[in-house]
């Protein structure tokens, strides 16, 4: 059962997710080619300190630096490597965590670099697209059901898969909490949506598997989930509250 949040923790996480949102969008600028993720994933833990918060994701279950960055075929937790540059083509996906007054903020994005295809830059509008309706459906009364199936419906008359063996969340005291969110499912299964949830939401698309759906694969020594071989794939993320009138992004992008 998730935890519910009184509207003083919302009001705390809203602040810590414009926090999150303002690091994000700093971290952007500096993308650029030959930079190595090891120094942008440098320049978030300066950009996370600059807001006053903490880092999220250094030491969680043993990962080694201050965010996540993904290239290409890699879904989720990329390790960031100074000897690792951005390069023209490339899918580049930011996944972010900071903590600030005692409360979690998480929240992803995936960019094009120059020279990307236009089969990649789709596969990142679609993503984007399936986190806009999915938050949609984060209202009083719908389910966690109601968000998977409307993004996986979405993902899949595009012609692209979910990854079904990954998964958004709750947060709030912990970086991950009850309930899980699928990005597929029935409609009006799983948990119900209440005033006071926090709901982390985060479509992972691949493209050109031929599946309907598909499971990211661990690569071997690695906390870093790949795609399927010849696949690329994209990742958004938000943190949502949901409210009586309606969800709300707290990670909003101004």
């Amino acid at each position: 059962m998730s935890s519910i949040k009184t509207l003083q923790e919302i009001a705390r996480m809203r602040n810590g997710g414009q926090k999150l949102a303002r690091v994000m969008r700093s971290l952007q600028e500096e993308i650029r080619l030959g930079i190595s993720t090891g120094e942008l994933d440098k320049k978030a833990g300066e950009f996370i300190k600059r807001e006053g918060a903490e880092i999220a994701f250094r030491g969680y279950q043993g990962f080694p630096r201050n965010i996540c960055i993904s290239l290409n075929e890699e879904v989720v937790h990329g390790v960031p490597a100074d000897d690792r540059f951005l390069k023209e083509g490339d899918l580049v996906t930011l996944d972010i965590g900071l903590m600030w007054d005692g409360l979690y903020a998480d929240m992803a994005r995936t960019f094009s670099m120059p020279g990307a295809s236009p089969e990649a830059v789709r596969l990142s509008r679609i993503t984007k697209k399936a986190l806009k309706l999915g938050i949609k459906k984060a209202r009083v009364g719908n389910t966690v059901g109601d968000i998977g199936n409307t993004i996986q419906r979405f993902v899949e008359q595009q012609g692209y898969a979910v990854v079904q063996n990954l998964c958004g969340h709750g947060i709030g005291r912990e970086l991950h909490e009850e309930p899980q969110v699928l990005n597929y499912g029935k409609r009006h299964t799983g948990e119900r949506l209440r005033v006071g949830m926090v709901l982390c939401i985060e479509p992972m698309v691949v493209m050109g598997s031929g599946e309907k759906s598909v499971a990211a694969l661990l690569q071997e020594g690695s906390q870093t989930f790949v795609s399927p071989p010849g696949t690329l794939s994209a990742h958004f993320e938000d943190m949502v509250a949901i409210l009586e009138d309606g969800p709300e992004v707290l990670t909003k992008d101004e």
